[in-house]
């Protein structure tokens, strides 16, 4: 019998369960969203309850679609939307509060004090990450400064902290294993990326006690069984990474310079650095890309709260179209240079500008303008943000690998690839297989479990099946992101 790997991707708007043959072939896929929660402007949670059901169910779904036995999976990736922010009872194991989701801008005025106070410098030379609500630290720390009992339940050791990825191993595993991934950690603002630790000077910073916090593994290691209650047998947790650093393992980014852009419900470009740590002079986030056995590797990424979101939000809000599969079709009806541009800074403006008060708008509408070219303008922005970072990239790197590949639900889009590598000047690769996050957490577990030898036999896997090489005009490339530059600095809240 075929053996596989099971990977769990817990996504921001829905989980998804997806068999690996050891070829990174895709068996099956099973997915179901899940409710987004809004209790105020600006904040967005998700019920703990919720995520964890539609993990459950698609791990069972997905092996009827396969017609697989659970006796065929040799073991189980997880990679998780990072930063959102859960807390438990160790005894109970249910949440004290509804997951703050990595989206939640609520701690926007904590984190311009701890900027007023000069803690930048600290935080970034420590976490590689700028202050910003974005991380997980203010998330904690505000649960704990307003759910009732919470601090001082914390304090005597009955509460437990992690991101989605801890919260669903401690889950799977019947409170067997409170563990981390690197990555993961990597995104709290509370881990040191250079001593590999917890940070006794950040957990005081935010006034969180250490004992919340999960043990830190490589991403390629032993998180754990699954208890035989959940699937009908054991299952080792063999591999775990946040979503965006597993999408750059699953699409092979495995020497410094080579890097890759996810359009999921965010947009989220990571460079490999290496060795060492790179430090931007722009705002862009240090990270880790991956840690296996002790050492880390380390990247450069630039973060885009809205990408597909938006798509969505034309979508469900304003009713411009039934399916997003419409988009491209509607975007190939617009003129070439119409005046059109969306700012979708639905929760603030990520990198480079980390303005959490910034609020999308509208530019440029004449009496001409319909559903097409506002659609389109939607489609476009993920095309200039990127651009955004690829420019700041391009500063901070003295070499980048001059190809980006690309993956998630956008990349489906012709017309938007198109453009991006128009507006990027670069050849853009899209992957014969699209799911690469999942991809990633296949792999990390597969090294794990013996399934590849090293990193060299999992490059060897990645194939691309288009590129989209630039047609643009420099002329026509500088003038519509001029355009773009004009309309964001019309929404900036300083």
């Amino acid at each position: 019998m075929s053996s596989f790997i099971l990977a769990i991707d817990q996504g921001t708007t829905s989980s998804r369960a997806i068999l690996f043959d050891r070829q990174g072939q895709v068996a099956a896929v099973a997915q179901q969203e899940f409710p987004q929660h809004f209790p105020q402007d600006g904040w967005i949670e998700h019920n703990p309850e919720d995520i964890w059901d539609s993990v459950i169910a698609t791990c069972r779904e997905v092996l009827v679609k396969a017609d697989a036995s659970v006796e065929q999976i040799d073991g189980i990736g997880i990679t998780n939307q990072r930063e959102t922010t859960v807390l438990w009872d160790r005894v109970t194991n249910e949440p004290i509060y509804n997951a703050i989701v990595w989206q939640d801008r609520r701690t926007a005025d904590l984190c311009k004090t701890l900027r007023d106070e000069g803690h930048t410098d600290t935080m970034q030379a420590r976490t590689g990450l700028l202050i910003d609500p974005y991380f997980s630290a203010t998330k904690l720390a505000w649960i704990l400064d307003h759910v009732e009992g919470a601090r001082e339940r914390a304090e005597r050791g009955e509460l437990a902290f992690g991101t989605v990825d801890s919260f669903l191993i401690w889950r799977l595993t019947n409170g067997q294993r409170h563990v981390t991934d690197a990555t993961n950690a990597s995104r709290t603002a509370l881990f040191n990326i250079h001593t590999q630790q917890w940070d006794d000077e950040l957990l005081a910073l935010f006034n969180i006690p250490a004992s919340l916090l999960p043990e830190v593994k490589d991403s390629s290691d032993d998180f754990g069984m699954v208890d035989a209650s959940w699937l009908g047998v054991e299952l080792p947790i063999a591999g775990v990474a946040g979503d965006q650093q597993a999408a750059l393992f699953g699409q092979a980014c495995f020497t410094p310079g080579m890097g890759k852009s996810t359009y999921g419900t965010g947009c989220f470009m990571i460079v490999n650095t290496g060795d060492e740590p790179a430090t931007s002079r722009n705002r862009l986030l240090t990270t880790i890309a991956y840690r296996l056995n002790g050492k880390p590797t380390y990247a450069m990424e630039g973060s885009i709260f809205v990408a597909g979101a938006t798509v969505q939000w034309l979508r469900d809000g304003l009713n411009l179209f039934a399916d997003a599969a419409e988009t491209e079709a509607l975007a190939r009806e617009t003129r070439s240079g119409h005046s059109v541009y969306l700012v979708p800074a639905f929760t603030g403006l990520g990198a480079p500008h980390w303005d959490p008060k910034a609020r999308g708008a509208i530019f440029g509408l004449t009496r001409d303008t319909g559903i097409a070219e506002i659609v389109a303008a939607g489609l476009q922005a993920v095309c200039y943000q990127t651009r955004d970072l690829e420019r700041c990239m391009s500063d901070d790197m003295s070499a980048t690998s001059g190809k980006l590949r690309v993956d998630g639900g956008m990349v489906k889009n012709n017309w938007v690839m198109q453009f991006l590598a128009d507006m990027l000047g670069v050849e853009v690769d899209r992957p014969a297989i699209l799911e690469t996050t999942a991809l990633g957490a296949a792999y990390l577990a597969g090294l794990r479990l013996g399934w590849y030898t090293d990193l060299d036999e999992i490059e060897q896997l990645w194939r691309c099946e288009k590129s989209f090489v630039p047609s643009m005009e420099e002329a026509t490339r500088e003038h519509l992101y001029q355009g773009w530059l004009d309309a964001v600095a019309r929404v900036r809240s300083v």
